[in-house]
């Protein structure tokens, strides 16, 4: 028998007592429902995100510099550069920026 536990019925050092007890159970070895709500813990953890952001964080005014940034980074392309650029926005792997073309 385990020291770290109860042993698993098939176990072959458990006592024939307990093999017997395990028998008797509809399903000794059925999955257990196990539910952990880490709803509180959550809301901690966003107070905790906000609080280190700090006031004078501006959610839109970071997501106008993001898109700014992107334009940025897609302007002044040379054409092998606009050629695969355009390769990935028709994949879908980058989305369609202004006119279709990166911004000269």
């Amino acid at each position: 028998m385990s020291s770290h536990g109860p042993t698993q019925p098939a176990d072959p050092d458990e006592p024939d007592s307990a093999r017997r007890r395990a028998a008797g159970r509809p399903d000794a070895s059925a999955p257990l429902d196990f539910a952990v709500d880490l709803t509180s813990h959550e809301m901690l953890r966003r107070a905790h995100v906000l609080d280190a952001l700090g006031p004078d964080w501006d959610p839109v005014a970071v997501l106008r510099d993001e898109e700014a940034a992107y334009d940025l980074l897609y302007s002044g392309l040379g054409a092998e550069q606009q050629k695969v650029y355009d390769e990935l926005v028709a994949a879908g792997v980058l989305p369609r920026r202004g006119s279709g073309h990166a911004p000269a």
